[in-house]
């Protein structure tokens, strides 16, 4: 996939593959074309060139890009960078949004949608939220709540685009155990952009890092996370090691007061 701003290609032939059931972390430094990426596989910006395709475990290929626009929410669902939470909706309400390629304005209701959606709230650990206002929730309980909204969609494919920005440590950590569930208890196809490098190491099966819009590695994180290749990437040293017990890399980016030691 290639796309454009203005005329300007800004990620170049960008070969991606999402593994069923697995969760693939795209890195790279600011610029290099992850969220880019990202937007344009889920038909927020068009690509140049290049081609999207789709699977179900029991059907063939199809080409996204091709799908209308209800047949294409059915499959691929995008968590954005920041959204804005409508003020006098309950929980159990924002959740039931993300039933939106169900609900047919000529068909009647969804009936699968109510049970979905407890599922959502379920799996994402809200339901004790579902009917307090959302203008009432903290950052990272809203960001469960989204969650809940993209799962509630149904698709077997999630797209999360930094999912853990402006939320504390603990907060980042439940987002990610839960972007690992729902991988490996429920099956779902998880394409997630993140900016730290240890944080996508332990939470990614695959790691795709690019540099300027182009794919410089992908594969597990320990074939991809190589000293020299990361600091050339980020252009900045970094150090890495492999924790003995997990085997999964850790990094260290060394600034010019690394070899700093505390005063008396």
């Amino acid at each position: 996939m290639t796309v454009a701003y203005e005329g300007t290609d800004v990620v170049h032939a960008a070969d991606l593959r999402l593994p069923r059931g697995k969760v693939t972390a795209l890195i790279g430094p600011n610029g290099s074309g992850k969220s880019t990426l990202l937007r344009s596989i889920a038909r927020l910006h068009r690509a140049r060139a290049g081609s999207v395709t789709v699977s179900a475990q029991d059907s063939e290929e199809v080409d996204a890009l091709a799908l209308s626009r209800t047949e294409f929410a059915r499959r691929i669902t995008l968590l954005a960078q920041s959204r804005t939470a409508p003020a006098g909706l309950s929980v159990r309400e924002v959740v039931g949004f993300g039933r939106h390629p169900y609900r047919h304005r000529f068909r009647g209701t969804d009936p699968e949608g109510p049970r979905l959606v407890e599922h959502a709230l379920s799996v994402t650990d809200t339901t004790e939220l579902a009917d307090r206002g959302v203008e009432n929730l903290s950052g990272g309980q809203l960001q469960r709540v989204w969650f809940a909204c993209c799962l509630a969609q149904d698709t077997d494919v999630l797209l999360l685009d930094e999912p853990t920005t402006y939320l504390d440590l603990r907060y980042q950590v439940e987002i990610l155990d839960l972007v690992r569930d729902l991988a490996d208890t429920h099956g779902v196809t998880v394409g997630v952009v993140l900016h730290d490098l240890d944080q996508a190491a332990a939470v990614a099966d695959r790691v795709v890092l690019l540099k300027s819009g182009r794919v410089v590695a992908a594969g597990t994180p320990a074939e991809v996370y190589e000293a020299e290749r990361l600091t050339d990437t980020y252009g900045i040293r970094i150090e890495v090691a492999h924790d003995l017990a997990t085997g999964i890399p850790r990094t260290r980016a060394v600034g010019r007061h690394h070899l700093r030691t505390e005063r008396p």
